[in-house]
């Protein structure tokens, strides 16, 4: 745990990143005074898509795309996690890295984001999670439910023959994005930053994780 400020505590349930930006001058539009003139990047969390601030240590030179250890309280190699970010803290070079990022994210961990679509429940009688993906209405809903009564999907080619799908990880990486700029009520796999009331987190990859215990990679 850490304070930013005197009042709010945050909390980071990632214990790696991907760097979507590093500013080893300083980013000058950062909104704590001390990062605009020294080294600073900004990445997205392997495990749980927490977006998050570090602060690296001088010298330290880190690559678009490279994944690193990271920490609030770092004891060892990690790098410092200075705070989370919401979406429109994230510099125009971040956003342009982040579908990319997200989209390997989601490629590494197929078992996990498969098994969402044999697990995946209604939120209600009208809206099912999977119905919260893009492109899936009622039609392919039924068709999901169908085919994995008969067998569980296996593979995201599994899912393009089985349902047709023509590309289960554009949808899976659409919809994490678009969780990621609070576009949403519903939230399937990123906790909204900052939290609202107005947001209803499903947190299925906390259950996901559980139920596969999965491990690796963060």
């Amino acid at each position: 745990m850490s304070f930013r400020g005197r009042h709010r505590r945050i909390w980071i349930p990632d214990e790696y990143a991907y760097i979507l930006d590093f500013m080893p001058l300083g980013n000058p539009y950062d909104k704590h005074t001390f990062h605009k003139t020294n080294p600073v990047a900004q990445g997205i969390g392997s495990k749980y898509f927490t977006l998050v601030e570090i602060v690296p240590p001088r010298g330290t030179m880190l690559n678009i795309g490279e994944r690193v250890p990271i920490s609030l309280t770092p004891r060892g190699i990690e790098l410092k996690v200075f705070d989370r970010l919401a979406y429109e803290d994230l510099t125009t070079i971040a956003r342009t890295n982040l579908e990319k990022v997200v989209k390997d994210i989601v490629i590494d961990k197929e078992k996990i984001f498969v098994e969402f679509f044999n697990v995946a429940e209604a939120i209600n009688i009208r809206l099912h999670s999977l119905e919260l993906l893009p492109g899936i209405g009622k039609k392919t809903l039924i068709l999901i439910l169908d085919e994995r009564k008969k067998k569980p999907f296996e593979s995201f080619e599994d899912l393009k023959k089985r349902i047709r799908i023509p590309d289960p990880i554009k949808v899976l990486t659409e919809r994490i994005v678009a969780e990621l700029q609070r576009a949403e009520k519903y939230y399937l796999f990123v906790e909204p930053y900052p939290p609202s009331p107005n947001y209803i987190f499903l947190n299925y990859l906390y259950h996901l994780y559980e139920k596969l215990g999965y491990y690796e990679p963060w």
